[in-house]
């Protein structure tokens, strides 16, 4: 279990900026962690940790590469511990917004079916 709990405080400007505080006390709560952020697997560069009073202030740039149509994760770890702490979604593109409308028009009418047919049972059965 990772020695460490990460808060977002923002995403701006393309930069994800985060609260890391340490959950324990020893060695963790005095030592620099070591934090960093994937793409697909991949490193990405430009974390910064910087210590303030009580923790650090994590800031991640997301790099204008990464993004595409579809959704996009950045996963935000302890690579200490090898757990992840945060993760930043971005969706982007209009296919993504069309498939989710979609779904939502199928959950809708499959829900209409349901209640037609429980309305239907409710009437037979009286």
């Amino acid at each position: 279990m990772t020695a460490f709990a990460l808060e977002k405080l923002r995403f701006v400007g393309g930069v994800w900026e985060g609260w890391l505080s340490a959950s324990g006390s020893g060695a963790a709560a005095t030592a620099l962690p070591e934090i960093e952020a994937t793409h697909l697997d991949a490193p990405l560069p430009g974390v910064e940790v910087r210590p303030e009073a009580g923790g650090w202030r994590v800031r991640v740039p997301v790099p204008a590469a990464i993004l595409s149509e579809g959704v996009q994760t950045v996963l935000i770890r302890d690579r200490a511990a090898g757990e992840t702490l945060a993760s930043v979604a971005i969706v982007a593109g209009e296919p993504v917004e069309d498939d989710i409308r979609a779904e939502i028009d199928l959950l809708r009418a499959e829900l209409d079916m349901l209640k037609r047919a429980f309305r239907r049972h409710c009437r037979e059965t009286m």
